[in-house]
């Protein structure tokens, strides 16, 4: 698992590699939990994400609540398996995809 950021004033992308799951959902929650200060537009670029478990699903769901209050957040470049996650779970309903 792997989590690059990049930020651009109040705009933050988060690209995720490899695998989200229980065994470093805590390590990637305490490091977005930091970074996510002060940003107003939130990215996820899924592109290289292979599969986001229940607890990854979760930590997405807390940034949505949490950047509902104060700007916006999109999930971009979902791979077809991830999508199916999404979609099983109902959570496209949830979040915002750019596709």
């Amino acid at each position: 698992m792997k989590v690059e950021k990049s930020a651009d004033g109040t705009a933050m992308t988060v690209a995720l590699t490899g695998e989200v799951d229980s065994l470093n959902i805590n390590e990637i929650e305490e490091e977005l939990l930091k970074e996510v200060e002060g940003v107003k537009d939130l990215t996820f670029d899924m592109k290289e994400l292979e599969y986001i478990s229940s607890a990854g699903l979760r930590v997405l769901l807390q940034m949505q609540k949490m950047m509902k209050d104060r700007g916006s957040m999109v999930i971009r470049n979902t791979n077809e398996e991830v999508m199916g996650i999404f979609k099983v779970t109902g959570f496209v309903k949830l979040l915002n995809f750019e596709h």
